[in-house]
């Protein structure tokens, strides 16, 4: 048969035409009765209803199930329902911000009256954890998980000071470690020279006295250490001896004690540390280094300051600790 002579057959209704009827699915609980009748139908499945009395809370009363009478088995229907689902149920995830300003301002954008902000303010691993769904005020549990991350990326300025913290180093390697640092060095202030100076018994240097003291290092490269000295002022000298001088030595005098400005975080505040210069004399030979005066404690302060501030910022309660686990590891 043609094409032509089947569709004059169709029209007197020798051949049955077939049209197509897309199945409608209603919304609401009249959706979940039609979705358990379909599968009943290709698989012999019951629909029936659990009650969940006795169950815990933040449950409808009764959920939907499927039963397999012949395996004797239960079957959930949300796998099929979450198909259809047009968006999420709720929101979660981390998120993780590179600054203090984006962590408040994230916060700001997802918070409710329930969020909370935990802060590990000690090192090695300072952090905030800004938990949105954190359990409401009147005792609500809620799932939290969703969360704002900052862990205070450390600047490349500040990891140098503290990783050559305590490290001895050769007096030209010393001399271009000053200079290169210049820019981190800060003048005391008035109380910090009578607080630090009364501790070390040691004199304050100011930035231009630092500096002068590495280029002093650099023309003295190859000398000869021969002694040194404390003053009376509470400052040291090294005496250096060339040989072409016949032994006639050239003294530096050496500050005891000098101030360190450098922010310790990406995008953050400087922190002032106290800094002990020290030296060691051995055959003719001289090493010097720096000794860091309770960093981590500087280290810390400045991060419970950025507490505060976030607290400020974006009015919700900050507690120094971590939040609970859950579930999902969050």
């Amino acid at each position: 048969m043609t094409d032509e002579q089947s569709d004059i057959a169709a029209a007197e209704g020798q051949i049955p035409v077939l049209v197509a009827n897309p199945l409608q699915i209603p919304a609401g609980a009249d959706g979940v009765e039609a979705i358990a009748e379909l599968a009943a139908k290709a698989n012999a499945f019951d629909l029936r209803w659990l009650g969940t009395d006795g169950l815990g809370t933040n449950l409808p009363p009764e959920v939907p199930i499927l039963y397999d009478a012949a395996k004797g088995q239960v079957r959930s229907i949300r796998p099929e329902i979450e198909a259809y689902r047009l968006g999420p149920d709720r929101r979660r995830g981390t998120a993780e911000v590179t600054t203090l300003k984006s962590f408040a301002d994230l916060l700001d954008r997802h918070k409710d009256e329930g969020s909370a902000v935990f802060a590990v303010t000690t090192w090695p691993e300072p952090r905030f954890v800004g938990v949105v769904d954190y359990h409401d005020l009147d005792n609500e549990p809620r799932h939290m998980e969703h969360r704002i991350v900052y862990r205070f990326p450390l600047t490349p300025e500040f990891k140098t000071w503290v990783e050559m913290n305590g490290k001895r180093m050769e007096q030209a390697l010393f001399a271009a470690f000053l200079e290169e640092h210049a820019a981190e060095l800060a003048a005391p202030t008035e109380a910090e020279i009578v607080e630090y100076e009364r501790l070390f018994k040691e004199r304050f240097a100011t930035p231009a006295h630092l500096l002068e003291l590495s280029r002093s290092l650099e023309v003295f490269v190859g000398a000869k250490a021969k002694r040194a000295e404390r003053l009376q002022t509470g400052e040291r000298t090294v005496e250096f001896v060339e040989e072409h001088r016949n032994g006639a030595g050239e003294k530096i005098e050496i500050p005891g004690i000098f101030m360190v400005s450098v922010p310790a975080f990406l995008d953050g505040d400087p922190i002032r540390i106290p800094a002990r210069l020290r030296y060691r004399l051995g055959a003719g030979t001289i090493e010097w280094f720096y000794q860091l005066y309770r960093w981590d404690f500087w280290l810390r302060d400045r991060v419970q300051q950025d507490l505060l501030w976030v607290a400020k910022q974006t009015e919700l309660p900050c507690f120094e600790g971590t939040p609970e686990t859950t579930r999902s590891g969050a």
